[in-house]
C-alpha cells in the first residue's frame, strides 16, 4: 500500500500526540529529577534538557553564553524542520519508496515534537525543582525559544561494578544504557535507522 500525505501526516500527528501527552504529564505529575521504577531495566526518570543530543550545550563548547547558545539552537532546529518538512513534501510527490517516507516522516514528528518543548514551554509552564509544574502558569520559568526539552525514559539495561581484576576500570559503576530520552528522540532514532538499515530500498541502488 502506497504511502501519501494522508498517511504521513497520520503517523506524524500520532508520534506528537503521544509526545506531547507524555511530556505535559511528566511535567505536571513529577518534580525535577523523580522516578519510578517500572522494570528494573526501565525506569521513569524526569529530568529536562537545555541543550542539543545528550545535554550538550553550546556554551560549553563555543564561546557564548547559555542564553545565546538556547536561542541559536532553537533557530538552528526551526531552519532543520523547515528543511526536512520540505523534504518529505518533496519525496510524497514524487512517490518515493515507503520506507523512505515513513522514516522521514518519523524523523520530522520527533524534530516538531521536541521544537515544541523549546520554542513554547518556558512560556507555559514553571519551574520543576522542589515542585509539580502547573500547565500554564502565572509565572512561567522561561520566555519564548527558551523553553527545556522534557525527557522520561530511561534503560539502564545493565547496572553493575567493573570486576577489581580490570586495569584502571576495577570497582567503578559500569551502566549500559545510560541516555535519558523521549518520544520525540525514539521516533527521530527509529527513522534514522530505518534509513540506515534499508537504505537501498529508501534510496534505490548506487544512489
Amino acid at each position: 500500500m502506497k504511502m501519501n500525505l494522508k498517511k504521513s501526516l497520520l503517523i506524524i500527528f500520532l508520534v506528537l500526540l503521544v509526545d506531547q501527552i507524555s511530556k505535559v504529564y511528566i511535567k505536571t505529575n513529577f518534580v525535577l529529577g523523580e522516578s519510578i521504577e517500572v522494570f528494573s531495566w526501565f525506569k521513569i526518570l524526569f529530568i529536562e534538557n537545555e541543550g542539543a543530543a545528550w545535554g550538550t550545550k553550546l556554551s560549553d563548547i563555543l564561546p557564548i553564553s547559555e542564553s545565546a547558545g538556547k536561542l541559536f539552537l532553537t533557530i538552528f532546529r526551526l531552519f532543520a524542520i523547515t528543511g526536512i518538512g520540505y523534504w518529505l513534501y518533496d519525496i510524497i510527490k514524487k512517490k518515493s519508496p515507503n520506507v523512505l517516507i515513513l522514516a522521514v516522516s518519523l524523523i520530522f514528528a520527533g524534530a516538531v515534537g521536541n521544537i515544541i518543548d523549546s520554542v513554547f514551554y518556558g512560556t507555559i509552564f514553571n519551574g520543576s525543582e522542589n515542585q509539580v509544574a502547573v500547565f500554564f502558569a502565572e509565572k512561567p520559568y522561561g520566555k519564548l525559544f527558551y523553553g527545556k526539552v522534557v525527557d522520561m525514559l530511561y534503560f539502564p539495561l545493565i547496572d553493575t561494578t567493573w570486576p577489581e581484576w580490570v586495569p584502571g576500570l576495577g570497582g567503578k559503576s559500569f551502566r549500559f544504557f545510560e541516555p535519558i530520552f523521549n518520544i520525540a528522540d525514539a521516533a527521530i532514532s527509529v527513522g534514522v535507522g530505518i534509513l540506515i538499515v534499508f537504505n537501498k530500498k529508501a534510496f534505490g541502488k548506487g544512489k
